[in-house]
């Protein structure tokens, strides 16, 4: 997951109030519900050292969501009377609303709440040509253009006359011309909108014959359905198309690393686990990607902050000796996904059944250098 979008909340200390609102349920009462949550978790901060007018502006931001479709919620950040930030998120909160008064961002849990969003470039494939749609959580659904190929001749005959088979050899051209005209703007498409997957829908041999003859660096990105010519894809397919996409690509940086941390050919590993490990390498710029398992026993160690994101040490003691006067007390995983904003490196959330193949206490990373 690209972090750059919280930047703006590195820009000025906290402390900051962290909103997660679940938007996820729409009823008849739902405005009034939604008001009586605005105050609850404008009291939850109050509760926990909020100023007064940061309060009320997560109250009156949270009250103007009483009649938004959101389908899964929103994370608001807030410090000095001011919402800073505000983002939706493409998951629920599993444990409802929630708001954190804390001296970093809480945004640990935007790796999984917000995650991946990954834009889809759908295809709708026929024997004339296709048309071609968008689709993402945010972005909801929108025309992408049309390529119309050859239209005559289509039909194939069953006939064994040599006209006849001239004439069907004919429309095996205009299938194979109308192919590679879909193929070609498929892929001009996908880099003009930079789509993250390709999902092709239609029969079977034209799905196939265009997935071939897309260029070879596009060929992974691609999910072909068991739709056929005519069918639309529901919300529900895209979701499941694209949540798979994010676990694969979770399950693919975790493979990674479990491969990088064992010592290479020069004795060293490409990869540290465990709290100290992980803190002392982005404290030297030395991460190339953050792997938090938000469940992990580590996310919400305590660890200690500076003013600057490479400011960070496991004892206050250790933060002075680096030359810091000021010092705040700060969970793991908040402290470090601060650190890969300033450094530009990406996080992912991991989830592992097995918790030998987990990086230790849930926090690990792969290096940039040993």
């Amino acid at each position: 997951m690209e972090l750059a979008f919280l930047d703006p909340l590195y820009e000025h200390p906290g402390p900051w109030a962290s909103v997660y609102v679940d938007l996820s349920r729409h009823t008849e009462n739902m405005a009034h519900e939604r008001t009586l949550t605005a105050d609850a978790l404008s009291g939850q901060l109050a509760a926990q050292g909020a100023d007064e007018r940061t309060c009320r502006a997560v109250r009156d931001a949270v009250h103007d969501l009483r009649h938004a479709t959101d389908p899964h919620g929103r994370a608001l950040f807030a410090r000095d009377g001011r919402v800073v930030l505000d983002t939706p998120l493409a998951r629920r909160p599993a444990v409802g609303s929630t708001a954190h008064w804390s001296p970093l961002p809480h945004t640990a849990p935007l790796l999984e709440l917000a995650g991946e969003d990954p834009l889809c470039l759908v295809a709708y494939i026929d024997r004339r040509g296709a048309d071609f749609e968008l689709r993402s959580s945010a972005l909801g659904s929108r025309d992408a253009g049309t390529v119309t190929g050859r239209q005559w001749p289509l039909r194939e005959t069953g006939s064994a006359a040599w006209s006849e088979r001239h004439f069907q050899l004919k429309v095996e051209n205009t299938w194979e011309h109308n192919t590679a005209e879909v193929a070609e703007a498929l892929a001009a498409c996908q880099e003009e909108t930079r789509a993250d997957l390709l999902i092709l829908v239609g029969d079977v041999r034209e799905r196939r014959s265009v997935h071939e003859l897309l260029p070879r660096h596009l060929r992974d990105r691609v999910t072909e359905t068991g739709h056929g010519a005519g069918s639309r894809l529901l919300d529900g397919d895209v979701e499941r198309i694209r949540e798979e996409h994010v676990r694969q690509r979770a399950a693919d940086d975790l493979g990674r690393f479990l491969a990088a941390r064992a010592p290479g050919p020069d004795g060293r590993a490409r990869a540290v686990e465990g709290v100290p490990a992980v803190i002392e390498a982005a404290r030297e710029h030395r991460i190339d990607e953050l792997l938090v398992r938000l469940d992990g026993s580590d996310a919400h160690t305590e660890v200690w902050v500076g003013e600057d994101p490479d400011q960070l040490a496991v004892r206050r003691g250790d933060l002075r000796a680096f030359g810091e006067r000021e010092a705040w007390p700060a969970r793991a995983d908040d402290a470090l996904v601060r650190a890969m904003v300033a450094t530009g490196a990406p996080a992912v959330s991991v989830t592992v059944v097995d918790d030998t193949d987990a990086p230790v206490g849930g926090l690990g990373a792969l290096l940039r250098w040993t």
